[in-house]
């Protein structure tokens, strides 16, 4: 089972070039530094609103996992977004996103989360093939909207 550590603090500068990587690959480009810090600080610092995992080794981590926690009247309770998840690319296509991802949503659910939520990009047919098979469904006749605040 790959290794997942609730990141803390100290944690930030190990944290922050794994977070620039991930915003580089997927093409976010209006995130600049201070940004992302200003992100990450609080849930290291405790944030009742959200969390990140270290995935791998604390000292040299693989990857991470962002976890933003939410109420859902639906869902009878409190409930996630998985907001991020990067695998260093070295590391890729050895199962270690699988094993993260078959992992953390028993311990959530542990600890009383009722539904975690994610998003994918349409055309991503691997991932969203990825997620279908650890159980994570498109729910019928809804779609993500956002608006910028």
């Amino acid at each position: 089972m790959t290794a997942l550590t609730l990141a803390k603090p100290d944690d930030l500068e190990r944290l922050l070039p794994l977070v620039a990587a991930f915003h580089a690959e997927e093409g976010i480009d209006d995130v600049d530094d201070s940004t992302r810090r200003a992100g990450v600080a609080p849930l290291l610092d405790g944030s009742p609103h959200g969390a990140i995992y270290i995935i791998g080794p604390v000292r040299a981590p693989i990857g991470y996992v962002c976890i933003s926690f939410g109420w859902s009247l639906a869902f009878g309770g409190m409930d996630g977004f998985l907001d991020e998840i990067y695998i260093r690319p070295g590391v890729r296509g050895r199962g270690i996103g699988s094993d993260v991802l078959r992992s953390l949503p028993k311990a959530l659910a542990g600890a009383g989360m009722k539904a975690l939520h994610l998003e994918v990009h349409r055309d991503n047919s691997k991932a969203r093939a990825l997620y279908q098979s650890l159980h994570f469904e498109a729910r019928d006749h809804y779609s993500l909207m956002s608006r910028y605040l």
